[in-house]
């Protein structure tokens, strides 16, 4: 059975539920009970929907921040070890030093402008990526060190290569927008909800009662377009950033 409809029986069982017990229990009332001696729960319900509501909004922006906070440690991981592998071939001879720090240059040029274009527009990272930062892994790899000291600074170019590559796996996997929709539909019901309850409120439509509402609702959309903005992080406003390789490598250009 699909999740959506497990989903939306659950939802339908919870409310006859809670529709059936509330009959019932009016009809089972004695007929001498004052209902005015009971609490109004109508303000208690609005409550408490604006508390839960306001933790699951907080717990979706800190995710989707989260998120993109990851996303731009990947990067920064990305760079930093391309970065390492540039520097530590000079020790290299200088046909296979030249041959790694074009092959790397040739990498962080395509991403910082092609790939970039590509993971914003599309949500994945380029084959053309893939292959130049396998030409890299070559390059470093297939070099049998011919002194002890270009023996000792083989394996740590290795492991930059590695590093290098499982960042750039990250990063693949952080392109696409990370908010399952049942939680979309969760975050725009709730908005619904805890709006429409501000009509089950005796607001008497006075001036100020009226700005509060327009305030209140205005800021559940702004939330909520926080959330959207950051659960893409590398397409949208406040986008996570190549920043990190024109840092290391300011003479590629952007």
């Amino acid at each position: 059975m699909p999740e959506w409809l497990v989903l939306t029986l659950a939802m339908l069982a919870v409310c006859v539920v809670v529709v059936a017990v509330v009959l019932v229990r009016h009809r089972a009332a004695p007929a001498d009970e004052d209902p005015s001696e009971t609490p109004d729960v109508i303000e208690y319900m609005t409550m408490w929907i604006g508390v839960v509501y306001a933790i699951v909004l907080g717990l979706a922006i800190a995710g989707v921040w989260e998120g993109r906070g990851a996303a731009q440690d990947h990067v920064r991981a990305e760079a930093v070890a391309l970065h390492e592998i540039s520097e530590r071939v000079r020790i290299y001879p200088a046909d296979i030093r030249e041959r790694i720090r074009e092959d790397v240059n040739a990498y962080v040029g395509h991403v910082v402008t092609t790939e970039w274009r590509v993971m914003a527009d599309e949500g994945r990272v380029t084959e053309r990526g893939t292959e130049l930062l396998d030409r890299v892994r070559r390059d470093v790899t297939d070099y049998e060190p011919a002194t002890d000291f270009e023996a000792q600074a083989y394996q740590p170019l290795v492991d930059q290569v590695s590093a290098a590559d499982q960042a750039r796996a990250a990063r693949a996997e952080s392109t696409g927008e990370t908010m399952p929709g049942v939680v979309w539909f969760g975050l725009i019901g709730g908005a619904v909800v805890t709006i429409g309850m501000i009509f089950a409120l005796q607001i008497r439509r006075t001036g100020r009662e009226l700005v509060l509402a327009g305030l209140f609702s205005a800021l559940i959309a702004f939330l909520l377009f926080l959330i959207w903005d950051f659960d893409a992080p590398f397409s949208r406003g406040l986008a996570a950033s190549a920043d990190p390789f024109r840092l290391l490598f300011p003479d590629i250009g952007s």
